[in-house]
């Protein structure tokens, strides 16, 4: 029986080996990432000491204002400003969070990562079941005719950058503050947390509604934190890990599948192709006993009936017999 595990339960490595033993036993996993996820990649976080909101904006505003969709209304000047230094890095690569989490969708395990990140890197390091709550740097349009623009013409541009077609102002594919998630994009989240056996979260502080409320949909307590720093979760959930998310995942995700488990699916394999020929050859023998049979009842319908042909009698012709008799008289 499952016991709950605090922060302060077990030394590092019995942490790390319990992760590992979750993992293998779940089969619908789905992970929660926020910011601490993309840290090793040279993006900074927002709410840590050296956070983006904790340190200098360059403006007489304050990060988490000019982040907010009034201030990018009347101020697209200051935004952009800040936007282009603070909030895109598109020279950043996948860190070994990522690459774990990509090994372990392939797996067949991972069945969705929800994250809360704008720098495409889940996809990028090869994940395909990618829910994004904030939207993407990545991703822009034009507010006016809709014209689509890539991160890189964003940032070649001075000031407001602005549609080569129509002039309007292009903007990000984010989720600004006082703007709305997609509603999709929660549903799909929430539909895979209530399907899931386990449920990682890392790298987020569960600060930022509505991604801070999605464990409340589950309806079991295996649930794992990895972060640095503390959360209200920590005491609720099965396991609580206190370090980066890339060290931790790199470890409990192999590489590469077990010999064991390897064995057992080319096993699996093996046995579904000896059922799938022996049902081929089965319906082969049928289908030619089928088939002979109703050439035989062919063949004895059209073959032509041999005509009898009766042997003349032997006995002797009625003369001669009465010559016979003559003779005796």
């Amino acid at each position: 029986m499952e016991t709950r595990i605090d922060r302060f339960g077990s030394v590092r490595d019995d942490k790390i080996k319990q992760l590992k033993e979750l993992i293998e036993e779940s089969k619908y996993i789905v992970f929660l990432g926020g910011a601490g996820v993309s840290t090793e990649s040279g993006i900074p976080d927002f709410r840590s000491g050296a956070g983006i909101y904790n340190t200098e904006s360059g403006t007489k505003y304050r990060p988490i204002d000019i982040i907010a969709h009034d201030f990018f209304m009347e101020h697209p000047e200051e935004f952009y400003d800040f936007y282009k230094r603070k909030l895109i890095y598109p020279d950043a690569r996948p860190n070994k969070a990522h690459k774990a989490l990509v090994r372990l969708e392939r797996q067949g395990k991972l069945k969705a990562i929800i994250t809360q990140n704008i720098d495409n890197l889940h996809q990028e390091a090869g994940s395909k079941c990618v829910i994004e709550l904030h939207g993407s740097v990545y991703r822009n349009y034009c507010m006016n005719c809709g014209k689509k623009f890539n991160i890189e013409y964003i940032a070649s541009q001075e000031g407001v950058p602005h549609c080569d077609k129509c002039g309007g102002i292009v903007r990000p594919d984010i989720v600004l503050y006082e703007e709305n998630l997609e509603h999709e994009n929660v549903d799909n989240a929430i539909k895979a947390v209530k399907k899931c056996d386990l449920m990682i979260i890392a790298g987020t502080s569960l600060t930022v509604y509505p991604a801070a409320t999605f464990a409340q949909f589950l309806k079991h307590d295996r649930i794992v934190i990895i972060n640095k720093s503390s959360t209200y979760m920590d005491l609720k959930a099965l396991l609580t890990i206190h370090d980066n998310v890339g060290e931790v995942l790199d470890k409990v995700v192999p590489k590469r599948v077990s010999r064991k488990t390897s064995t057992s699916k080319a096993g699996a394999k093996k046995t579904a192709a000896k059922k799938t020929t022996s049902k081929k050859t089965t319906s082969k023998t049928t289908t030619s006993k089928a088939a002979s049979k109703t050439a035989s009842k062919t063949a004895s319908k059209a073959a032509p009936k041999k005509e009898t042909t009766k042997k003349p009698s032997a006995k002797k012709p009625a003369a001669s017999k009465a010559k016979k008799d003559e003779s005796k008289s």
